[in-house]
């Protein structure tokens, strides 16, 4: 039961670590909120096993853009990437809300954020990448290439492992992120598998022209006792994804960790908020008129970017540090439901705040995608896990995704008895036999769960 931090300063030493075949857990800039750091021992100790944790930080980096495609070489981050493209003429179309993550992780945990509303998940934006195996070897994955196609999937017992697994997908195509991983497409065996099939060295991703934003703010009653008019907001934006980038929610009480001075608004109002292409805010604001004479002219104003994007990090930064003070991992979802169900999850939540606990609710509202976070001290946390624990139920019932950003990670495997089903497991069970047969990549992630799990 030990951890040994590993720190590969080059390709050639990470090869070398991964020829010893050693159980590894990778990672770069520890920003992820659903693997323990400081905690590890404690899962290693469930599981009885000895963990190298192999940081990819120090590895070279670089990027260059061709044809319009940007190609990330080592731990280069979102921030790092935006502004470079921005100063080619381009964007990157994925946004997450805490850019110092690395790109390549991110395709690894399938990260999404606000961005998605209008341009789509990560997974169809990454067109090729590259990944070292189990004995250093580089292989290449390419999007344009099904997965059906490979040698793994020509034998009729593996045909038919991703048939049937394919199959259970289908309902969460519209999703951000399923329960589960895709597994249709090449680039799928890496994109969402949080590392437990081999480490990505570099991959190319998708760009677009520069184009000018409108960040269009507006203040709505608070949710917990009014949420008409964020439906309203809800349904609308719905046939709007080609002109609206973003829409996104910061509730009254995620606005209270913020300086009066730099709050906007008023106490007692939640903050919604759209990116909308600046070329087509006459046309969006036209039909907006009816929403627009609900919620009043004065409570509906502009921001500049960099305030909407200094709010959109500092929230859930803030509760990630409130959570730590308090000596408390995340207590919080990241749940997303279908259009048609998704007052049930505000109804659920709005049972949440009634328990007595510190919390708030902020996310991508337009994706129906939000993180209710309960904030507790040491004594309340059995209060906080009951209600998460009677929440994953409902989700699954409900058709929901529980996991629609931040990966599983290790602080959500217990939930996922709810979402996996036999077809799941023997899928997994293939992979590992494929791509990773002495089960040296994340040996205790999600890949690695049993039927009947009870973790």
């Amino acid at each position: 039961m030990k951890l040994n931090n590993i720190r590969p300063q080059t390709l050639e030493q990470l090869g070398r670590h991964l020829e010893s075949g050693r159980a590894s857990f990778f990672m770069s800039s520890k920003t992820s909120t659903v693997i323990p750091y400081d905690q590890l021992d404690s899962y290693l100790k469930i599981r009885q096993g000895e963990l190298d944790l192999v940081d990819l930080s120090l590895l070279p980096k670089h990027m260059f853009l061709e044809d319009g495609r940007l190609h990330i070489i080592g731990p280069v981050n979102w921030q790092e990437a935006r502004a470079f493209a921005q100063s080619q003429g381009r964007e990157i179309l994925t946004s997450p809300t805490e850019e110092l993550a690395s790109m390549l992780a991110g395709i690894a945990t399938s990260a999404t954020g606000e961005r998605c509303f209008g341009f789509g998940s990560l997974r169809d934006q990454v067109t090729k990448l590259e990944y070292l195996d189990g004995g250093g070897r580089r292989h290449l994955l390419n999007h344009d290439r099904l997965l059906k196609d490979r040698p793994e999937f020509q034998d009729s017992q593996a045909k038919n492992i991703l048939e049937r697994y394919q199959q259970s997908y289908t309902s969460y195509q519209n999703f951000k992120n399923a329960p589960f991983p895709r597994f249709e497409r090449e680039t799928d065996l890496m994109t969402g598998t949080e590392g437990q099939l081999g480490v990505i060295i570099q991959a190319t991703f998708l760009t677009r022209p520069s184009t000018e934003s409108t960040f269009l703010f507006l203040l709505l009653p608070k949710w917990e006792q009014d949420c008409a008019q964020h439906l309203d907001l809800f349904n609308y934006v719905q046939t709007k994804r080609n002109i609206v980038y973003a829409c996104e929610m910061l509730d009254d009480q995620s606005l209270n960790v913020l300086p009066a001075s730099e709050r906007p608004g008023n106490i007692g109002q939640d903050l919604l908020f759209l990116e909308i292409n600046t070329d087509h805010l006459e046309d969006f604001m036209n039909d907006f008129s009816n929403i627009i004479s609900k919620i009043g002219e004065d409570n509906i104003f502009e921001i500049p970017r960099q305030k909407c994007r200094e709010l959109r990090m500092l929230v859930p930064r803030a509760t990630f540090e409130a959570n730590s003070r308090m000596g408390v991992i995340k207590m919080g979802t990241d749940v997303q439901m279908p259009v048609k169900s998704f007052s049930k999850l505000l109804d659920y939540y709005r049972e949440c705040t009634k328990v007595g606990l510190r919390y708030n609710l902020f996310g991508h509202f337009g994706d129906g995608h939000l993180h209710f976070n309960f904030l507790p001290t040491q004594d309340q946390v059995p209060i906080a896990e009951k209600m998460l624990t009677q929440l994953y139920p409902k989700v699954a019932n409900w058709q929901g995704s529980p996991f629609a950003e931040h990966s599983v990670g290790l602080i959500k495997q217990k939930y996922m008895k709810y979402f996996y089903q036999k077809t799941h497991f023997e899928m997994f069970d293939y992979l590992k036999k494929c791509f990773d047969p002495n089960n040296q990549f994340f040996p205790i992630g999600f890949m690695s769960l049993k039927m009947g799990m009870n973790p």
